[in-house]
């Protein structure tokens, strides 16, 4: 493609994907429950088995995402908003240390999540699993502290990933150090404790932060899939120059939670947890 037909091309994407996030955003909109919180419980709905019991409450209903998965996503978002202010373009992963305790961070996650899911397996089947027994009877506490201990890891892996995607020039040090990671892992530590006094008051907030966590994570991952494909890697300067690939990520991402959404809701008929399962 000559210099002509990719400057041809590129001013056709600047108007086309903007039509097609439009287009994405309405068909997402009319096809999700309504009400705000709603909106919210479409999101989880692509990424979250949304299983009752295994869900923080408002009252009688539930939060957009289990409670593992409230801390994962709530942490991400919130770690990631956090380096974007204390990081800037520093594009390298963090000292042994700091990974050392993100690969802790990890092992508590899967532990609990495979001790919790074998826990379900037992409870919903007969046969031979009832003979295996469980580490610990799993509760949404631990799972609300290894879901956040594992949203840090992932913001703190992405984070820099994306910096050494993106930018043209940059900032060659840790987007994490001891100082600003013991500020960031105290603050989920906190919130997480603030969570489990079930207020309103921090579940509001809580519920649209980590629904918005998981479609800034799907967003951030659609964005640098495109960048790649269209082979910009590198080639910024200001976030402002984002725009477009933002919203072409932002486009993959509402396309991929609605096919989800409604082939779910094709299979179970229902916008609440699984079916037949309450464990």
């Amino acid at each position: 493609m000559n210099t002509n037909q990719t400057s041809r091309f590129q001013e056709l994407l600047k108007w086309f994907i903007p039509i097609a996030a439009a287009l994405a955003f309405a068909a997402w909109m009319y096809n999700s429950p309504e009400g705000a919180l709603g909106k919210l419980d479409a999101i989880g709905y692509a990424v979250c088995h949304r299983i009752d019991v295994r869900s923080f409450q408002i009252g009688d209903r539930q939060l957009p995402l289990c409670a593992r998965c409230t801390g994962e996503f709530y942490a991400a978002g919130l770690a990631l908003v956090f380096q974007i202010f204390v990081s800037g373009k520093r594009s390298k992963l963090p000292s042994r240390g700091i990974i050392a305790v993100l690969v802790l961070f990890f092992l508590a996650f899967g532990i609990d999540g495979s001790n919790s899911y074998l826990y379900l397996l037992k409870q919903t089947s007969q046969g031979a699993l009832n003979k295996i027994p469980n580490l610990y009877i799993p509760n949404n506490t631990l799972r609300l502290f290894t879901g956040s201990g594992m949203g840090i890891t992932l913001a703190a892996v992405l984070y820099p990933i994306v910096n050494q995607t993106l930018w043209r020039e940059q900032d060659d040090r840790p987007a994490l150090e001891w100082k600003s990671f013991g500020i960031l892992a105290a603050s989920v530590v906190l919130i997480n404790f603030l969570v489990l006094t079930d207020s309103p008051i921090v579940l509001y907030p809580i519920a649209y932060i980590s629904a918005l966590g998981t479609l800034s994570l799907l967003v951030i991952v659609f964005t640098i899939l495109w960048i790649m494909i269209m082979k910009q890697d590198n080639s910024f300067e200001h976030a402002r120059q984002l725009w477009l690939p933002l919203l072409a990520g932002l486009t993959l991402a509402l396309l991929m939670i609605l096919s989800i959404d409604l082939l779910r809701l094709q299979l179970t008929g229902t916008w609440g947890g699984l079916p037949g399962i309450t464990g």
